[in-house]
C-alpha cells in the first residue's frame, strides 16, 4: 500500500479533489484489472478511451481515479486527480508506487527502426558474462538474468515496466537493457524512468500506419534524447544522417559509433563470411561470430554503451567476440549442403541489409532464394518496395504469407506484385501458405544454395483473423530441410 499523495510526486497536476492520503493498493489504467482500493487512470490509447470506464472503474472498487477530463458528476467518496497528460501520469506514478526503480539500476534504451533488439540482447549477454546481475526488456523476451519473461509488446506499458525493474532490483541486478519503440516513446511508456543513456541505432522507413509522416516517426524518436538527464549519455550511429538530429536538443554527454566517419567507437569491416566478422577497432583485429555489415554496427553500439558504462575495452571485445546474438536475427541453419538463414527483416531498409549482406559474401554460383511475406493491417506502402527488393537482389523470389491479421493473405500479395515489372514477374512464385513456400525454396535448391526466410524471425507464431497459430520458420525449414537429405 502506498499513500496517493506520495505516488503523484512529480506529475503534473491539473486541479484535485478528495482525500490525498488515501492509501492506493495498485496502479491499473485497463479497468477490467481494478481492485478495491486501486487508483484507476484514465488513458486515452488508440483503440479506447479510459475515461469512458471510470464508472465501470470506480463500481468494480477504484477509490481514485486521475483523468485529464472530471466526469460530469463526481461522487463524494472517490478521490479525483486531474492531470495535463495520463499517459505521462501513469508513468510517473508506476515508479513511485514501485519505489523508483530505475534509480537504483542503470537504464539503458536503445532507439531504431533496425537493431534495437540485437542491441539490447548483446548487451545483455555481455554484462551477464561479464559477471553482472542483468535485465533485459525486448521484443523477443524479457529476462531478469536467465529467468525469462514473455515479450508481448517491444517496450511493455508502463505499470509493467516499473513493476519488471523493481523485479530486477529485488533479483540484484545491476543493469537494464531495453528496447523503446517508437510506439512507447509516444505513449509515455517510459514516462518516469531514469535513463543512464541511450542508443540510437538507425532511422528508416517504417511504422508510417500509426506515426502518419516521417518528420513524425522522427519527432518519436527524438523525444526519447530530448528528455535524457544531464548525465546520461546519448550513443548514435554517426553514419545516419539524421544521428545528429536526435541530440539537438538533448542535454546528455554525446557520443558516436561508425564504420564510415570519424567516431568515438571506430570500426572498420576486415572480412564478412557466413562464418562471421572480422573487424578492426582502435587498431585491434577482433573476429565476432555475428554477420554482416549491420552487426558491425550493433556491435560497436554495444561497444560505445559498455565503455560508456565503465567498462573495460579490451575486456568487452573480448568477451563480445563469442557471443551469438538474438533469435530469429540471421541465424544461420545449415544441412545437407543447404544454408537457410532466417531473419526478422520486415522493413523495406532490413530486408536490403540481409539481402546486401548474403550477396556480399556469396561467389556468384549459388542460387539466392528469398521467401517474403508483408504483414496485414501495417503500413502498405512498404509492400511493393520489399517485393521489388527480394526480386532484384535474388535468383528467386517466393512471396507468402506473413501474419496477414485481419486482412485477406492475397490481398497483400498483391500489394507486392504490383511493385514487380513484367520481366521480372518470372523471378516471383506466389504460394500463400508459408510452409508450402518454404518447402518449394527447398526443393528449388541444390547444395550450396542459400535460402532466405524473412519477415518473422524469432515469431513462433501467425496471426490470422486475431488467432494466433503455431509457426517457426526455423523450426520448418530444420525440418524440411531434414526430411530431404535423409530420403
Amino acid at each position: 500500500m502506498k499513500v496517493l499523495k506520495d505516488i503523484l510526486y512529480k506529475v503534473s497536476l491539473t486541479s484535485t479533489m478528495g482525500d490525498m492520503e488515501r492509501a492506493v493498493s495498485g496502479i491499473v489504467f485497463d479497468s477490467r484489472k481494478v481492485e478495491s482500493g486501486s487508483a484507476f487512470v484514465a488513458v486515452a490509447g488508440t483503440q479506447v478511451d479510459g475515461h469512458e470506464y471510470i464508472s465501470t472503474a470506480i463500481d468494480k472498487g477504484a477509490s481514485v481515479i486521475i483523468c485529464e477530463k472530471l466526469p460530469e458528476s463526481l461522487i463524494p467518496t472517490i478521490t479525483y486527480v486531474q492531470v495535463a497528460s495520463s499517459a505521462k501520469a501513469l508513468g510517473i506514478m508506476a515508479s513511485n508506487f514501485y519505489d523508483n526503480p530505475s534509480e537504483q539500476i542503470k537504464v539503458v534504451a536503445v532507439t531504431g527502426t533496425n537493431g534495437k533488439t540485437t542491441t539490447v540482447t548483446l548487451l545483455h549477454q555481455l554484462f551477464v558474462a561479464m559477471g553482472y546481475s542483468t535485465g533485459l526488456l525486448s521484443t523477443v523476451e524479457n529476462k531478469i538474468n536467465e529467468e525469462v519473461i514473455p515479450a508481448t509488446h517491444t517496450t511493455p506499458d508502463a505499470v509493467s515496466v516499473q513493476a519488471l525493474l523493481s523485479r530486477m532490483v529485488e533479483a540484484g541486478c545491476t543493469h537494464c537493457f531495453m528496447e523503446a519503440s517508437s510506439h512507447a516513446i509516444v505513449q509515455e511508456r517510459i514516462a518516469g524512468l531514469k535513463l543512464a543513456g541511450a542508443v540510437f541505432t538507425n532511422i528508416t522507413h517504417d511504422h508510417l500506419d500509426y506515426h502518419g509522416t516521417f518528420d513524425e516517426y522522427i519527432k518519436a524518436k527524438k523525444k526519447l534524447f530530448d528528455e535524457l538527464p544531464k548525465d546520461a549519455f546519448a550513443l548514435i550511429n554517426g553514419d545516419d544522417k539524421r544521428g545528429s538530429v536526435m541530440v539537438q536538443n538533448c542535454k546528455g554527454i554525446h557520443q558516436t559509433f561508425a564504420l564510415k566517419s570519424s567516431a568515438d567507437f571506430k570500426g572498420k569491416i576486415i572480412s564478412n563470411t557466413l562464418e562471421g566478422l572480422e573487424l578492426e577497432i582502435n587498431n585491434k583485429l577482433i573476429w565476432f561470430r555475428m554477420i554482416g555489415a549491420f552487426n558491425a554496427y550493433n556491435l560497436l553500439g554495444v561497444l560505445g554503451v559498455a565503455v560508456l558504462l565503465g567498462e573495460d575495452e579490451d575486456e568487452v571485445l573480448r568477451t563480445l567476440s563469442g557471443i551469438r546474438g538474438a533469435k530469429g536475427r540471421f541465424d544461420r541453419i545449415a544441412i545437407g549442403g543447404i544454408i537457410a538463414i532466417v531473419d526478422y527483416a520486415h522493413t523495406p531498409d532490413a530486408l536490403d541489409n540481409v539481402l546486401k549482406t548474403i550477396n556480399g559474401v556469396r561467389t556468384g554460383a549459388e542460387q539466392l532464394i528469398t521467401v517474403v511475406g508483408c504483414g496485414g493491417n501495417r503500413d502498405k506502402t512498404k509492400r511493393p518496395v520489399m517485393a521489388k527488393l527480394a526480386v532484384s537482389e535474388s535468383t528467386k523470389a517466393i512471396f507468402t504469407s506473413d501474419n496477414p491479421r485481419f486482412e485477406e493473405p492475397m490481398d497483400i500479395l498483391r500489394d507486392m506484385q504490383a511493385g514487380i515489372g513484367p520481366t521480372e514477374m518470372r523471378k516471383t512464385l506466389t504460394i500463400e501458405d508459408r510452409r508450402e513456400a518454404i518447402k518449394t525454396a527447398v526443393m528449388l535448391c541444390q547444395k550450396g544454395d542459400i535460402i532466405l526466410i524473412a519477415g518473422k524471425g524469432h515469431e513462433d507464431y501467425q496471426e490470422v483473423k486475431g488467432v494466433k497459430h503455431h509457426f517457426d520458420d526455423a523450426e520448418v525449414v530444420t525440418e524440411i530441410l531434414e526430411q530431404m537429405t535423409n530420403h
